[in-house]
């Protein structure tokens, strides 16, 4: 088998198998953070998969291609990867490969421009609702109170976040409940999760019907939220998270019997009550480096024959 071929079945197989996978892995909810690393490890392995495959296709059908790829290397090595054995189909799948990586630029450079006008909307909302008052700098502050009875609470991303709470949240949340919830939203503008959640929702809006996209973007969503849950419960208790997302979203029903958009909220103040032990530093440890080394082994398969032509 080719290595093109090699590579291009190796990123379907992880595309189909790992959501599978990662759905019977019981300690996701107890190490959200291990969790996000594991799924970005494998989503770029599937990535780099297709890419070597697009670009060793793209090799065996051009010789312009050939000779940028294979430049610096020896007689030896380029005989190696026998690219004249791939046939007519290498030209297809390279196009194929290269529409879907331009597919996929094209689907990221979207959800950031949507991002961006919805965040400049919000944005322009949040300066009628709260008008800068004089002599006060835009942008100086990084909370923002607004007048309303809404029980709410949010962050505003951009070059400068912003937490935004309502004065009925500020009433109801009592003693650290507050902190908190301040500690919760910092959480997600200290890891960057907005960034995590675009990338995410371009995959999966660019190729819904393939497995690991998808998964990958309904799990970012959820573990996220649990990562940033544990930031707070560090600092101020599980206790004291739970009762302040009980508070803030005890009005919507989101804790009665009928289903509803946030039907994780439950789930994650079940979560912070049980308090499941942690799995130990040592576990922790392998799972980010067994992680680590999904991406390697696309590149593993792509060098090889190159590495074993020069021993």
């Amino acid at each position: 088998m080719t290595v093109s071929f090699a590579l291009l079945l190796l990123g379907v197989v992880a595309a189909v198998a790992a959501p599978r996978l990662m759905s019977r892995a019981d300690w996701r909810d107890r190490e959200p953070v291990v969790a996000l690393w594991v799924w970005q490890c494998v989503v770029a392995a599937v990535l780099l998969s297709f890419g070597l495959s697009m670009t060793f296709s793209a090799a065996a059908a051009w010789q312009a291609v050939r000779g940028q790829v294979f430049a610096p290397a020896p007689h030896g090595v380029v005989e190696a990867y026998a690219l004249a054995a791939y046939g007519p189909w290498s030209a297809v799948i390279a196009v194929l490969l290269a529409c879907g990586g331009a597919w996929t630029a094209a689907m990221l450079t979207r959800e950031i421009r949507r991002a961006h006008v919805r965040r400049r909307q919000r944005r322009g909302e949040l300066l009628v609702r709260a008008p800068l008052l004089p002599g006060e700098e835009p942008g100086s502050d990084r909370l923002v109170v607004l007048e309303g009875e809404r029980l709410d609470a949010w962050w505003l991303p951009g070059a400068t976040p912003r937490l935004v709470i309502t004065t009925a949240a500020l009433r109801r949340l009592k003693g650290h409940q507050l902190d908190a919830v301040l500690a919760h939203e910092q959480g997600h503008v200290r890891a960057r999760h907005d960034w995590l959640l675009h990338c995410a929702s371009a995959l999966a809006i660019g190729f819904p019907q393939v497995p690991v996209f998808a998964a990958f973007r309904d799990e970012m969503h959820r573990l996220v939220e649990l990562a940033a849950d544990d930031v707070a419960s560090r600092r101020f208790g599980r206790l004291t998270i739970a009762l302040a997302l009980v508070e803030l979203n005890e009005d919507r029903g989101v804790f009665g019997p009928c289903p509803t958009p946030h039907a994780e909220l439950p789930r994650r103040v079940d979560r912070l009550l049980t308090a499941a032990p942690r799995l130990t530093a040592g576990r922790r440890l392998r799972l980010t480096a067994a992680a680590s080394l999904v991406p390697a082994v696309p590149l593993l398969v792509a060098f090889v024959p190159g590495l074993s032509a020069l021993g």
